[in-house]
């Protein structure tokens, strides 16, 4: 049963999702445009910032990534691995003190089911003492 914090954290982050496009930054605007299967899950962990950075650093080789120690932004391409997806999906992640915080807007259900699994699989490469992680995704 989800805190009533974590149930705030996720419905304000529906509300950026859906509305509040002020807050999002420039590379996340551009990739954006073309979004429809969202999905999120709190990943308890101690270590969400090291997490992060980890992921971000990997795929900022191959990836546009935007991050600092506390959030991160990866655009994956809609062509990534030969895919023909209809546009760009945003992966964001915020570290909090006790979980990190991940987020996916996608533009089709198939590209956000891939990215779960994506992310799953190079976070628990990355936590290997604490794998595997918790991931309950909500889908949006």
């Amino acid at each position: 049963m989800p805190s009533a914090r974590l149930e705030t954290m996720e419905r304000r982050h529906a509300t950026v999702f859906a509305k509040d496009v002020e807050r999002l930054t420039p590379m996340e605007k551009t990739a954006r445009s073309h979004m429809a299967a969202i999905a999120i899950a709190y990943v308890p962990t101690n270590s969400g910032s090291r997490y992060l950075q980890q992921l971000c650093k990997h795929w900022a080789h191959n990836l546009p990534v935007e991050f600092t120690a506390s959030q991160g932004t990866i655009i994956f391409s809609r062509s990534a691995r030969g895919a023909d997806w209809p546009g760009d999906a945003v992966v964001k992640m915020i570290a909090h003190a006790k979980m990190l915080e991940c987020l996916i807007n996608a533009t089709a259900e198939g590209q956000r089911d891939g990215l779960k699994k994506a992310i799953a699989r190079h976070l628990d490469r990355f936590a290997f003492r604490e794998a595997p992680l918790s991931f309950d995704w909500t889908d949006g």
